[in-house]
């Protein structure tokens, strides 16, 4: 498929728009996508199939495409994915990767989906992104506070999901009456 744009201050963003993801793929992308004719004529035509020819023959994917989240679902929701593709990661105190400790797990799961508030969990709270819910307003990839300094992700009506303590892997975790959140907030931005 061609596209032919008119060339104005709006062609060259789209032009690396459609060329970027080929080029990070492979460098000689870029001469196989744009034709020579935007020289000649002042359009700049971009031929999309030879981009993603190339970038697909260089068998690598660009980081965009890695990280693309379907907009039908929130980002609160890519994140709490995220964190559950770490299940059994051991606990660790102040672990960011590899081991988490609790508020280290649910920094890294809302990294991941580009909203930052903060690694300790008093950090969390004072960062002005949270707003303050009811248990039945919670949803799964919320932020679910324990009264000791704790925090976990909402992972339905009667579990919440992270690094419990240490010796325990990173996994679901039982709402009882002995143990439950005494607050649960959204993040701004997640919804």
């Amino acid at each position: 498929m061609k596209t032919v744009v008119k060339r104005a201050l709006v062609a060259p963003l789209i032009t690396a728009a459609a060329v970027l993801p080929a080029v990070v793929a492979h460098p000689s992308a870029a001469d196989a996508a744009v034709s020579s004719s935007s020289v000649a004529t002042g359009f700049a035509v971009v031929d999309h199939s030879a981009a993603g020819a190339v970038g697909q023959q260089a068998g690598t994917v660009s980081q965009a495409a890695r990280t693309h989240h379907h907009p039908r679902h929130p980002r609160r929701y890519w994140a709490y994915v995220w964190a559950k593709h770490q299940w059994g990661a051991p606990y660790c105190w102040g672990g960011t990767g590899g081991c988490f400790d609790c508020s280290g797990l649910v920094s890294a799961a809302y990294a991941h989906v580009h909203l930052y508030f903060g690694r300790s969990t008093f950090s969390m709270l004072s960062s002005g992104r949270l707003t303050l819910v009811s248990h039945r307003h919670a949803r799964q990839g919320d932020l679910a506070f324990f009264g000791s300094g704790h925090v976990e992700l909402v992972a339905g009506r009667h579990f919440t999901y992270g690094a419990l303590h240490s010796g325990a892997p990173v996994g679901l975790h039982r709402i009882t009456v002995w143990w439950h959140p005494t607050a649960y907030f959204h993040v701004r931005g997640a919804h």
